[in-house]
């Protein structure tokens, strides 16, 4: 019985995620819907958030300390770097992904672990016993990730370089930061298998190739 109510939990959240990120699709290609989806970008992140977290089954102090750690150390790492440009380069946010703080969406922290979860949650699935490899693919793939993202970021302001031009920069701190994330997911003692979480992951990569290609 809990392994049906389990089973049909997660096969709800995957019918979710590839259901709104259809629809996300389907707006942001629209230049009539456009904008009313821009504003919609902070509640998909919560929804996702929600649905990734409804699916998690470990809830030990090493859990929460892996997800507060991402929340603030990228929120802060981000707004460090969107106020003087020594991290990720020159750039700034827009009005897309909502609130901000410090010139810094709040939402940049839910971003942040949902893509470090992800990849964390993926990639336990491969049992990869090398942690240095594990965590060096994790932080690659992340990368590949963000070099879909940047052109549809710009495009619909989530935010903005200077010159509209992506230095190479970015990427190296994508990858930096990425890494010691998913080394801190890695050593700390918490169930990592959430299927759901890679799904999301994998909806992401297709929602942005196609996105880019509309």
């Amino acid at each position: 019985m809990i392994k049906k109510i389990i089973s049909e939990k997660k096969n709800v959240s995957i019918v979710l995620i590839i259901l709104f990120h259809t629809i996300g699709l389907i707006g942001f290609s629209n230049e009539l819907f456009a904008e009313i989806f821009k504003s919609l970008v902070p509640l998909h992140l919560l929804l996702m958030l929600g649905i990734v977290l409804w699916n998690n089954e470990s809830w030990n102090k090493h859990f929460w300390m892996f997800t507060l750690v991402v929340f603030t150390v990228s929120f802060f790492v981000e707004m460090i770097g969107t106020n003087t440009g020594l991290i990720f380069g020159e750039y700034n946010y827009g009005y897309t992904l909502g609130w901000k703080l410090w010139n810094t969406p709040l939402m940049i922290g839910v971003n942040w672990f949902l893509l470090v979860y992800g990849v964390g949650c993926a990639l336990s699935y491969f049992k990869i016993k090398n942690w240095v490899l594990n965590t060096t693919i994790a932080a690659s793939i992340l990368v590949v990730l963000d070099s879909l993202i940047e052109p549809i970021a710009m495009k619909f302001d989530y935010w903005q370089w200077a010159d509209n031009s992506i230095p190479v920069q970015n990427y190296i701190a994508w990858w930096g930061l990425s890494f010691i994330f998913v080394l801190i997911f890695s050593r700390l003692h918490f169930n990592k298998q959430n299927f759901v979480a890679a799904i999301l992951l994998l909806v992401q990569f297709l929602f942005f190739i196609l996105l880019n290609l509309l």
